[in-house]
């Protein structure tokens, strides 16, 4: 917890505030018995109306201070609680951003959510409490004690009889209740994860009539989260009824022997009321500790998943700006090259990529084709580095990527993944998002080479036209055309396209390449059509991880069987179209 909870610290000063106006209120909680004591001994036994008045008077005064107090409090408390969650949640989103591939895959996306939401808001919750009241609680129970004792020890002793009882059964109470709640928490990661699966493939589920089935797999998750949330629960409501029980028998065993003193004359009956006040209020303390264990216990639960992601630092991305910052124009003409590159997926064994060796003169544009698998994807992953290799090297501009820096590499990287992603926002917030600061012609322009400007301005709303999550009011061939619009707008001189351009027809996608002639972008395009294949500098052909095929159109008709086979299966569909 001390991580999560050092993002309180430039909060210190409301935070000493808050602490002082709590002590306040609780100063004033223990102070009342005592009036209340010497305004019966001193004044209702003696019938001294004076001394009734003036002794009330200052318990009025004292009530009043201490409901100024609790309202400021609150005022503080909010604002801290608030201030630190909202530094925690762009901590962990920070963080993640930085995430590696390879690290990010260690957590579900659900997992990721439920940290920047359900957990940080449990945290934020025991903060908020703590300065208005959990720190309050228990100080309130050691106080009204210690003032029990110092006006009157011997009926005081009762009240102290439960209390090694009660530390010990609180201390494994409290362990118990970390981890089940931790176990609460991951159950709602599997909850949500299900949940964001249903939402996503919402048509799907539909078109296949399996809501009926989705609704039992939600059902049970479901109830697998219930069952750990009722069996948290029960345990944690085993306490309240305990510590009631203990202060109980404490009560009694004073207010038995108390009143003996009183009849003879050994105790006065403002002390009897001053200790069975105390003794009351410890009690309420004590009833308020089952619901600060269950509020810490699922607090340190959360804390711990957040810090997993805070105290990650192997495997988290830096752009810090290179000591030696390199040109983008490279002396050599040689722009990309691979050697000897072999690559596995972390905690694999087999290798996706095998010795894979290749190279692209500047302003080439290569096509990678092969089977589902073969490894075309991740082929292009590893150029930005979402990926290290396993073995060997890829150069850029004739450097080794490793000696760039993320934030160049990437700034002379155009990329554009195989699911086609918008954001929600405008068409001009999503094509111009790949550029910062862009302007209107600088849209305009790309989304004209990607050929979607045309149907951008038939829209009513033209580039103001709201684009929903992921681009669901939008056909596949519209946002891919903008995806690619929102790499073109970067000028970038490598641009990947993974199968961009397969929900395209044929003329938008022969447009498309003519419009881009121009830009002498170095392209990598994976691609499953010969047509758009024989349109490339070369041809990289995979097959299960290794390089199969490299070279012109003509030179692999000539010499690769698998290519032959390729070109022949298509051109037969073609002929059956």
């Amino acid at each position: 917890m001390k991580t999560v909870f050092s993002y309180v610290k430039p909060y210190k000063w409301p935070v000493l505030i808050a602490l002082f106006l709590m002590f306040t209120e609780l100063v004033v909680e223990l102070t009342q018995p005592l009036i209340i004591a010497k305004i019966i001994d001193d004044g209702i036994v003696v019938k001294d109306i004076g001394t009734i008045g003036f002794w009330g008077i200052i318990l009025l005064i004292l009530a009043f201070a201490a409901f100024a107090s609790g309202v400021i409090n609150s005022y503080f408390s909010s604002h801290v609680a608030q201030s630190f969650a909202y530094d925690l949640r762009n901590a962990l989103f920070s963080k993640i951003q930085a995430f590696t591939m390879t690290t990010y895959l260690r957590f579900p996306t659900s997992g990721l959510i439920t940290r920047l939401t359900s957990d940080v808001q449990q945290v934020q919750s025991v903060l908020f409490m703590s300065l208005r009241i959990m720190i309050r609680a228990p100080l309130s129970a050691l106080g009204s004690l210690v003032m029990a004792f110092f006006v009157n020890p011997k009926m005081a002793m009762f009240l102290l009889i439960g209390t090694p009882i009660l530390i010990v059964f609180l201390v494994i109470i409290v362990k118990k209740g970390v981890h089940l709640f931790s176990e609460v928490q991951s159950k709602l990661d599997r909850v949500n994860r299900v949940l964001q699966e249903n939402l996503q493939a919402i048509r799907l589920v539909k078109a296949y009539m399996r809501g009926g089935y989705e609704n039992s797999r939600f059902q049970k998750v479901s109830s697998h989260l219930q069952l750990d949330t009722v069996k948290a629960l029960r345990i944690m409501e085993l306490i309240q009824p305990v510590l009631l029980f203990v202060m109980n028998v404490s009560l009694l065993a004073a207010l038995w022997f108390g009143s003996m003193d009183v009849r003879n004359g050994d105790a006065q009956v403002g002390e009897l009321v001053a200790v069975v006040n105390y003794a009351l209020r410890m009690t309420g303390s004590f009833s308020m500790f089952a619901f600060i264990i269950i509020a810490i216990s699922r607090a340190k639960a959360s804390s711990e998943r957040m810090e997993e992601i805070l105290l990650i630092e192997k495997g988290t991305e830096t752009y810090a700006t290179s000591s030696n910052p390199l040109s983008i124009n490279s002396d050599d003409n040689e722009a990309i090259r691979f050697e000897n590159v072999t690559f596995q997926y972390p905690n694999t064994k087999k290798n996706v990529l095998q010795d894979i060796s290749f190279s692209v003169e500047s302003g080439e544009k290569l096509a990678i084709m092969g089977a589902t698998g073969a490894g075309k994807s991740t082929l292009l992953n590893l150029l930005p580095r979402f990926y290290e290799p396993t073995k060997g090297a890829i150069f850029v501009n004739g450097r080794d990527i490793k000696d760039w820096s993320l934030e160049e590499l990437r700034a002379i990287i155009g990329y554009v993944p195989q699911s086609s992603m918008l954001f929600t926002g405008s068409i001009y917030e999503n094509v111009s998002w790949g550029k910062q600061g862009a302007s209107m012609d600088e849209v305009v322009l790309a989304t004209t080479n990607a050929q979607i400007h045309q149907t951008v301005e038939s829209f009513p709303n033209g580039y103001n036209t709201r684009v929903g999550q992921k681009g669901v009011n939008l056909s596949g061939g519209q946002k891919q055309r903008l995806s690619i619009a929102r790499a073109l707008i970067r000028n970038s001189s490598i641009l990947i396209l993974d199968d961009s351009t397969s929900a395209l027809d044929v003329k938008t996608e022969t447009a498309f390449w003519d419009a881009i002639e121009g830009e002498r972008a170095t392209m990598l395009v994976v691609t499953q059509k010969i047509r758009t294949a024989k349109g490339a500098d070369r041809i990289l052909l995979l097959d299960e991880g290794f390089a199969i095929g490299y070279g012109t159109h003509e030179e692999l008709l000539k010499t690769n069987a698998r290519y032959n086979q390729i070109v022949m299966s298509q051109q037969e569909q073609e002929g059956e179209a």
